[in-house]
């Protein structure tokens, strides 16, 4: 019972229940119970041979079906042994209703992992080590390790001299504060294989002298010893798979001699006040995810009043704050295949050989322009790193191209430079081009971090996720995937909300309103191809902690295979801003079809412990 004062005099009272079965529901539980009072484990197996998905969850064997009966009647009823199993409608409907027992999507690696590593979407952070923004926020190795918790799969170091001797890392010429290399390389020792046993790649930003990328590669060599992974580039055409690279650790950079011939007449992010990357037809992310002038100009002065600081100082130089303040930022945030680097003593000789032997993943921008980059060498495997925005121009002009490159090679995206604030990009593009890494600052929240982590659920959660074939064919006369090119719906997805519950026992009595029961509506749309991108929202319930909607919507898909189930749950107020209710992202693909309880996650993408949807998904 809740109970919720009015004008400090009345109260009212409102009595939160266990949800009763919802139609669909009992239409199921009917239809395989064949009439009768109760569902036995062979009705119940037939059920979960009918709605297996395809996407590797839940088996349909009698055991299993035995199994779960015995679960539920042990957790519903409380007791060890059973005079009957069997299920009652009120059974059947707390097994529906369970997380655990009836998730959306599969928990477990089911795809073929034996491919070369070029051939799988890689769960990547960019400058993993920040706690918040890019510009005066910690270092730490604590991002990391929660980051490699959470299953990424590639982390970003950036590398600076600390004195002569030493190394740091840290984000370049900006107000962050430093943390040391060792301790980072140690956390990601400890970290990389908690949650999945499929390698880590540690890319690193190198602003070093020879003499300190040997201490470097002294450093990583005995921090890792036999995880690292050392792989000859002259002799090999291909890459290993993630089955083969299963606990090792591979470094990707680019090797000293190219840095010391990096470009400085580097190619410009094209765009950089273009179209907004972060709106979409759900509106744009919440205000303070957005890089404003405003936000910008706070931040500069803040700076111009650490005046000891090189870039207080440089801005300081200039009248227009804001120029400067975004060109800076641009050039912290390129990468070194971008800006050239122009922190070597060019007078020092070439050493440092055992550095150049660690890098198995080699990155570097060739000269002559972006679809010289993007030339596919036969006899060599690289990294490419590109802006969010120069992805959009590269994917305009030279879509083929990206795709040929991608078939073999590794891309990397990053995000642009004005997002000090560390928030992201939409993924999409970089996925429907067949780019590998797609950075990612894991330390925020917003729809693009929420859209990267439903991507990265497939498979098990391993960080790995295998790209469709359509991105990896080649015809008989070399044509491939056309990104740009306007394709007919191959699938519908029928997707409808039934009922949601949990939020009275994951938030307080008054978090949505000091004087009544919350009013939840559910947002459902996908994100994906352009053509597939669309939202929808249901009735407004009022005054109830479990929301009933029984509301369909049908889904038409051109590129299902790289589709996403978008859900927000929120919560209706008239005179101020709606209230977050929480928030899951699905892979289309991995989707089980049927009823099924589908939880829900916080902004930053921490699982509420009761907070859940009941939605049925069926495929056309």
């Amino acid at each position: 019972m809740g109970s919720y004062k009015m004008c400090l005099v009345f109260t009212r009272k409102f009595r939160v229940t266990e949800p009763d079965p919802v139609d669909d529901v009992r239409h199921v539980f009917q239809k395989y119970a064949e009439g009768e009072a109760h569902m036995t484990p062979e009705q119940l197996q037939k059920l979960m041979a009918d709605e297996t998905g395809t996407g590797g969850g839940g088996g349909s064997s009698l055991e299993e079906a035995e199994r779960i009966v015995d679960e539920v009647l042990r957790r519903k009823h409380h007791i060890a042994k059973f005079t009957r199993r069997n299920l009652t409608i009120e059974d059947f409907n707390y097994l529906l209703f369970s997380t655990e027992l009836n998730p959306p999507i599969g928990d477990k690696v089911h795809q073929n992992m034996d491919a070369p590593l070029s051939h799988y979407f890689i769960f990547t952070g960019h400058n993993s080590y920040l706690t918040g923004n890019q510009l005066s926020s910690n270092c730490s190795d604590l991002p990391i390790a929660d980051a490699l918790r959470r299953g990424v799969r590639v982390v970003e170091l950036d590398l600076w001299p600390r004195g002569n001797d030493d190394v740091c890392v840290n984000h370049g010429r900006t107000l962050t504060k430093p943390v040391k290399l060792g301790k980072c390389l140690e956390s990601i020792k400890a970290n990389a294989f908690a949650t999945s046993k499929y390698p880590v790649i540690i890319t690193l930003e190198d602003h070093l002298t020879p003499k300190l990328q040997s201490k470097v590669a002294k450093m990583i060599t005995q921090t890792f010893g036999d995880l690292l992974y050392y792989h000859d580039s002259e002799s090999s055409k291909e890459f290993p798979s993630p089955e083969e690279l299963k606990g090792k650790i591979l470094i990707s950079t680019k090797p000293p001699k190219e840095y010391l011939e990096a470009n400085d007449a580097k190619e410009k992010d094209n765009g950089e006040k273009g179209k907004d990357s972060d709106e979409d037809v759900w509106g744009k992310e919440p205000e303070e995810l957005i890089s404003t002038r405003s936000e910008l100009e706070k931040v500069c002065n803040f700076l111009t009043t650490t005046k000891h600081h090189t870039l207080s100082i440089q801005m300081l130089r200039f009248d227009s704050k804001w120029f400067q303040v975004a060109t800076n930022i641009s050039y912290i945030s390129q990468d070194d295949e971008d800006r050239g680097s122009r922190d070597f003593d060019v007078s020092c000789p070439l050493q440092a050989p055992e550095y150049k032997r660690l890098i198995a993943i080699h990155a570097g921008k060739p000269k002559g322009g972006l679809r010289m980059a993007l030339k596919v060498d036969p006899n060599k495997i690289r990294r490419l790193s590109l802006s969010e925005q120069l992805l959009e121009k590269a994917v305009a002009s030279y879509g083929a191209d990206v795709i040929r490159f991608t078939q073999k090679n590794f891309l990397r995206i990053y995000p642009k430079g004005t997002r000090f604030n560390s928030s992201n990009y939409k993924p999409q593009v970089g996925w429907m081009s067949g780019a590998q890494m797609i950075a990612f600052n894991m330390q925020g929240y917003g729809r693009a971090l929420w859209l990267m982590q439903g991507m990265f659920r497939a498979n098990g959660g391993c960080g790995y996720v295998k790209k469709p074939d359509f991105l990896m064919n080649v015809g008989p006369n070399g044509q491939v995937f056309d990104p740009n090119e306007n394709s007919s719906p191959k699938k519908t997805l029928k997707v409808k909300v039934l009922m949601g519950d949990g939020w009275h026992l994951d938030f307080k009595k008054t978090h949505f309103d000091l004087y009544s029961p919350p009013d939840f509506y559910v947002r459902v749309g996908i994100a994906g191809a352009p053509a597939d991108e669309t939202m929808e929202k249901t009735e407004v319930k009022y005054d109830t902690w479990t929301p009933i909607w029984n509301q369909e919507f049908t889904f038409k898909l051109t590129v299902p295979e790289l589709a996403l189930l978008r859900v927000e749950v929120h919560e209706y107020d008239a005179n101020e801003k709606d209230d977050f209710g929480g928030q899951t992202c699905l892979p289309v693909s991995e989707l089980r079809q049927g009823i099924r309880a589908v939880p829900l996650f916080n902004r930053k993408g921490v699982k509420y412990s009761c907070t859940r949807l009941l939605m049925r998904f069926d495929f056309v």
